[in-house]
């Protein structure tokens, strides 16, 4: 059954009477199709008011919609299903939250990374709610190594509410980790794509963060905070979450205009939470023209290209 946000509610409506016309039509044997029609018509229009006129903290509110896809879903919708897993790394333990492994694009080998939430609350449980501990980042920089031994591109999918704060995660090195991370990405000889197809919060989306392209899909956010922790610092309440979610400026459209992501990928008008299928061919597309422009570049220059790129972010006099 489709979960609906609080702005979402007059689509579920005209969605409910479209099927209620239809049950009408088909138990007295009377042609509803004008009145069907015109209702998907009333319905296409509202849907493009909606979603054309999000703020800011309605777009962190679809980022986390339970209907989006999470990273195993475009891995294997990407993969056809030939994605090969690999767990661990090698120290400690194997992170649920992050996942990596071999699979291909069209015949062309692939390194896919990404965190993963769960689909419901034994899953969410299993996967820490998409918060990986410093294993985690351990396994996805092991990974990384792997595929820039065999000379295989890396894309990594970025979703997560931040890094696990736990006392244990710090204990074992989650600062370190993650500097270990972006310090060792800024240096990967084999082209990397980063891309966020939810939440991008803190270090814990830097952890995978660093790429020759960073992209976000339209209904995302990339942020140094979440607009709730912001609000609780700034307000000590999260009833200004919506005010934080403004003043950072961590939509898409934000962070493009201000340089800190290369591109945003558009979803479908009703959000890539009800049209999985378009969202995963159009990602498939997007890392598919990515790789042509990157994979002809020599290594020495890919690599002075991406530390230039982030070198260059920020302002300061």
């Amino acid at each position: 059954m489709s979960v609906y946000l609080d702005f979402e509610e007059p689509l579920k409506a005209l969605e409910e009477q479209i099927e209620q016309t239809k049950e009408i039509g088909a138990s007295t044997e009377v042609d509803m199709t004008d009145k069907i029609n015109e209702l998907q018509n009333l319905l296409s229009e509202k849907t493009k008011e909606i979603f054309t006129g999000l703020t800011p903290w309605q777009r962190v509110q679809l980022s986390r919609h339970p209907d989006r896809p999470y990273s195993l879903a475009y891995i294997n919708a990407i993969t056809n299903g030939d994605f090969q897993e690999y767990h661990g790394d090698r120290s400690v333990k194997d992170d649920k939250a992050m996942i990596g492994g071999f699979g291909s694009i069209d015949g062309q080998t692939v390194m896919f990374i990404g965190q993963q939430k769960g689909i419901n609350t034994k899953m969410r449980q299993y996967r820490n709610f998409g918060m990986p501990n410093p294993e985690g980042y351990r396994k996805a920089l092991r990974l990384m190594k792997l595929a820039e031994k065999f000379e295989k591109p890396i894309v990594t999918f970025i979703d997560t509410p931040g890094a696990f704060p736990g006392l244990e995660a710090e204990e074992r090195g989650q600062g370190e980790a993650i500097a270990r991370n972006i310090y060792e990405m800024m240096r990967l000889k084999v082209p990397v794509i980063c891309i966020i197809i939810g939440e991008g919060a803190s270090g814990g989306a830097l952890g995978i963060g660093v790429g020759d392209k960073v992209v976000m899909l339209e209904n995302t956010w990339y942020s140094v905070i979440s607009p709730e922790s912001c609000s609780s610092i700034l307000w000590r309440s999260w009833d200004f979450k919506e005010i934080a979610a403004d003043a950072l400026k961590l939509t898409s459209t934000d962070m493009k205009k201000n340089g800190l992501v290369d591109e945003v990928i558009k979803e479908p008008i009703n959000g890539a939470h009800r049209s999985q299928e378009e969202i995963f061919e159009t990602v498939k597309n997007s890392i598919k023209e990515y790789l042509k422009e990157l994979s002809p570049q020599k290594a020495d220059k890919r690599i002075n290209d991406r530390i230039e790129k982030f070198s260059k972010m920020g302002v300061w006099k």
